[in-house]
């Protein structure tokens, strides 16, 4: 960096001499203890001062209505705290009142069902994933989180016994118990717990396989819906009856012959004759459905919305139901009545935005729901039953940022190799740059997830203040376009999908006002994969690459990925068992052809990932640094698939600005 001279120097020629051969280095930002760092040059304290005032915007998620009170827990993170933690808020706009605290952030939480006296979250340590149900009485103030579960396998937290205020949650085992470190047979176990007597927990049933969740029981409590998740293109529903632990597979029936197709419970009649269901079985899309417990019959409701739906809430009558459709990549709400089946008119003054989460109040009937946009991120709001729309937490913007002046996000469409047509958000950069403008294609993970539109958070950086494009492209694979198109990027059709980032950059060369030579690709998780392949297949093609807990060889990610994801995984990406599939695997894996990557490489991953291993990571940077390519690597010893804690963001996206400087944005 810019060596500085001291003042002293001008005070006499006696020091004279001497300052003038004794530079003072610039003052840097240094990597936190839990953070190594290899290649990355120094980080400039004068570039974490001008762009740290995009490190703190803060929004709100929802977590849940108290059962009797109009209350709500939210997820938040604090002004100053590295993570997000619990907050109880009384009323629109009140402020906040802290519940948890700690180094890890918490996940989803709930009030105990019957008057709120306490309530259940869940959290995991490091990034490990590995989540512990707690309880945490309320009213009760220096009251500490109660450990309720066993650290050596998975939690989650899956629906309550209202009328018992027990709760239904599932334990799956992890690899670091299993004698090798890896396990042959996964099971799921069903448990149900009063959070006050743990001790006293009673199995429901083990199942087979780590795809099972169980929803919302019916009016009587004698039966709770599971749903089994098979991979992206395949779900099944079953009930589990509560009492003796029997199952049986309710939807597609037993021993049908019909295609595949994904089905989910989404709630209960209130008579209990009937459930509402999400499915594609009747077409592309993931229609809102009715099932008919007698007859099996299945009658669908929105066959005329050509969009899935993503997300289901019923009131506690059963009488009115809110659905979530994502529309193009952005979530709007849809009302049904439920006696008739008929959408009604959606209320005029409801918020713009991607709608993030929505649940009916138990006992009041207000639905509550967040809203995200390009000016800010989650914030929450509540629809009460004569249509008015109260706001009930307002997001926090840093000092010196406006945000109301962000670019909108729009969809642009390019035509692929093979004709298919795939689609993309583009954030143009103020009108203030001026000329052909460098291009970050950002590519998201799963494969099975879609770019949606919302806020971009710290990342408006790149756009608002370094003029650049960014392209979050929705390549084949990605979900909200209809099963067939999720389906076509998978096992032997891999490669197709990174073919589609080929396309989006001859798109980009048409374009007048984006530079075809100064194009960034980033991505996490499967989209790390798909950053590592663009940079073989496309090296000559773009400036750079920053690869997030990215897969660089499917063969050792299967081996290495944690048992219970492992044959999810398998249906997506090919089981390597089968020797063609797994020469296939190794043939297209980043790692056989890191030999191709010639423009510098960011690497950026977490060391206690269960889904991505560290491994992935340093034998990518091994390999690629073999072949004389620049390689920056930075891994977090306290994160997993991707950083949470604030300290650690903070320090990735310094080093990520800086490795632009040097790629895209050189002068």
């Amino acid at each position: 960096m810019f060596p500085l001279r001291l003042s002293l120097c001008a005070l006499g020629t006696v020091l004279l001499a001497a300052c003038a051969s004794t530079p003072v280095p610039t003052a840097v930002v240094a990597p936190n203890a839990n953070l190594v760092a290899q290649g990355i040059p120094p980080v400039p304290q004068s570039l974490a001062d001008a762009i740290g005032r995009y490190n703190d915007f803060r929004g709100h998620a929802f977590a849940d209505w108290h059962p009797t009170q109009r209350e709500m827990l939210v997820l938040h993170r604090k002004a100053g705290a590295n993570t997000v933690q619990l907050f109880r808020v009384a009323s629109p706009l009140a402020e906040g009142e802290q519940l948890t605290d700690g180094a890890d952030p918490v996940g989803r939480a709930s009030y105990e069902p019957r008057n709120g006296r306490y309530a259940v979250f869940e959290r995991a340590s490091g990034g490990n994933e590995v989540a512990q149900l707690y309880r945490l009485p309320l009213g009760q103030p220096g009251a500490q989180p109660v450990l309720l579960t066993s650290p050596d396998e998975r939690h989650a937290m899956n629906t309550w016994l209202r009328k018992s205020g027990q709760l239904v949650y599932t334990a799956v085992p992890i690899d670091r118990t299993a004698q090798g470190g890896t396990r042959s047979k996964i099971t799921t176990t069903l448990w149900l717990m009063d959070p006050e007597k743990p001790e006293g927990r009673r199995k429901l049933a083990e199942l087979d396989g780590g795809g099972w969740t169980a929803s919302r029981p019916s009016p009587d409590e004698r039966l709770v819906t599971l749903t089994r998740y098979l991979s992206a293109n395949e779900s099944q529903i079953w009930l589990l009856d509560l009492a003796s632990g029997t199952t049986r597979q309710l939807a597609p029936a037993a021993g049908s012959q019909e295609a595949k197709a994904t089905y989910a419970a989404a709630g209960w009649s209130p008579d209990g004759r009937a459930l509402w269901i999400t499915s594609d079985r009747a077409g592309e899309f993931r229609e809102l459905m009715k099932l008919d417990l007698a007859s099996g019959r299945i009658d669908r409701v929105s066959s005329h919305i050509p969009w899935d739906v993503s997300g289901v809430t019923l009131t506690e009558d059963g009488s009115r139901l809110a659905a979530q459709f994502n529309v193009d990549g952005r979530d709007e709400l849809h009302f049904f009545d439920t006696a008739t089946g008929t959408e009604a008119p959606a209320p005029a003054a409801l918020p713009a935005g991607n709608v993030g989460s929505a649940s009916y109040h138990r006992a009041r009937g207000d639905l509550a729901f967040s809203v995200s946009n390009a000016q800010g991120p989650g914030q929450i709001y509540s629809l009460d039953n004569d249509g008015k729309v109260q706001q009930w937490t307002r997001a926090a913007a840093p000092a010196g940022v406006d945000t109301s002046g962000f670019s909108e996000q729009k969809i642009v469409r390019w035509k692929s190799f093979d004709g298919t047509t795939i689609s993309g958000l583009l954030t143009p950069p103020p009108k203030k740059f001026s000329g052909k403008r460098p291009v970050l294609i950002a590519i998201h993970g799963g494969p099975e997830s879609q770019a949606s539109v919302g806020f971009l958070g710290r990342n408006a950086y790149f756009v608002q203040e370094l003029g650049m494009a960014l392209i979050q492209p929705n390549v084949r694979g990605s979900s909200g376009y209809g099963k067939s198109f999720l389906a076509m990027d998978n096992g032997f059709k891999r490669e197709d999908s990174v073919k589609d980032i080929g396309a989006l950059l001859d798109w980009i060369a048409t374009q007048p006002d984006l530079d075809a030579s100064r194009v960034l690709v980033t991505g996490g998780s499967y989209g790390g994969y798909m950053t590592l392949a663009v940079s073989t297949t496309y090296a000559d093609r773009i400036a750079g690459a920053i690869d997030v807990v990215g897969i660089s060889h499917f063969v050792t990610f299967l081996n290495n990925t944690e048992s219970y994801r492992r044959d999810l995984r398998r249906v997506e990406y090919g089981d390597e068992r089968d020797a063609a599939m797994k020469a296939h695997l190794d043939k297209i894996s980043p790692l056989t052809n890191a030999a191709r990557i010639k423009k510098p490489l960011f690497v950026i991953q977490g060391k206690n990932d269960p889904r991505v291993p560290y491994t992935e990571a340093e034998q990518i940077v091994a390999k690629v640094r073999e072949g004389g390519t620049p390689v920056w690597y930075l891994r977090a010893e306290n994160e997993g698939h991707g950083f949470q804690k604030k300290e650690n963001q903070d320090f990735q996206f310094y080093a990520t600005v800086l490795f632009m400087q040097q790629t895209v944005l050189k002068k």
